[in-house]
């Protein structure tokens, strides 16, 4: 996952770093209205970036609340009044292991901790939170333990999104994998939230908006990122993320 930065959470703005916990990513906003771009949390405004696709889920703490992000299929606008947010971006298929619930439940939502563990051990974690002087360093912490508690992740899930990032067919990855398609579809939807296909379509608009957002023209993303034509990589940016390419790239 690209790692971007921007104005200091405690100035709000958005500022993200690569965790100590294998491809996650540590992330904070402060309360001001300007969007952070992709990942799960803040508040929406005028001008801000919805929060796009990405095959991730995320741990939230913000105002005393700990949340958890399902994986999105579709561009997600965050409601609600100005807040402070940290979170913790887990690579993609690593989360359920370590919380505890499939992916697929959490699909499309954001949901309290609470509704997923049990009462007590939430609020020792806010406790922990709350009395830390940096939250996002003490999420990390909770999230290495979370990790170490559930032992190494599944490799079988990482190659798969590796093979599927670098544009490879749903059918050979299932092969080479030495799965058949519907046991594969099965795995996807506990780890991921979906199926392959439309994980390798949200890892596809990845690619082609990091792309875009270096300045390689639409046609030349298009065909970098895997997609038939510039009309197919439209159509896809469109379904996913509710707007033109242009007007996305256009919020910054």
């Amino acid at each position: 996952m690209a790692v971007e930065t921007s104005a200091g959470a405690a100035g709000g703005g958005y500022a993200e770093r690569p965790s100590r916990l294998t491809g996650a990513v540590v992330w904070t906003k402060g309360p001001a209205r300007s969007g952070p771009g992709t990942g799960s949390g803040p508040e929406a405004g005028a001008g801000v970036r919805p929060v796009l696709p990405d095959g991730c889920m995320d741990l939230l703490w913000s105002e005393g609340r700990l949340l958890v992000a399902g994986p999105d299929t579709r561009a997600y606008v965050p409601a609600g009044p100005p807040a402070r947010w940290a979170g913790l971006r887990f690579f993609p298929g690593t989360a359920p292991g370590y919380l505890g619930v499939p992916a697929h439940e959490l699909r499309d939502r954001r949901v309290e901790l609470a509704e997923l563990w049990p009462a007590a051990r939430v609020r020792r974690l806010g406790a922990r939170l709350e009395a830390a002087p940096d939250p996002a360093a003490a999420l990390e912490e909770a999230a290495l333990e979370l990790a170490a508690a559930a032992g190494p992740p599944d490799p079988l899930l990482r190659h798969l999104v590796a093979a599927l990032d670098a544009g490879r067919p749903v059918a050979a990855t299932a092969e080479e994998l030495g799965l058949g398609e519907r046991r594969l579809h099965r795995r996807s939807l506990a780890a991921f939230g979906y199926g392959p296909k439309t994980l390798a379509r949200v890892l596809r608009l990845r690619r082609a908006l990091a792309l875009a957002r270096a300045g390689v023209p639409f046609a030349e993303t298009a065909a970098r990122a895997g997609f038939a034509d510039q009309a197919h990589l439209a159509r896809n940016v469109r379904e996913l993320t509710g707007m033109p390419l242009r007007d996305l790239l256009a919020l910054g």
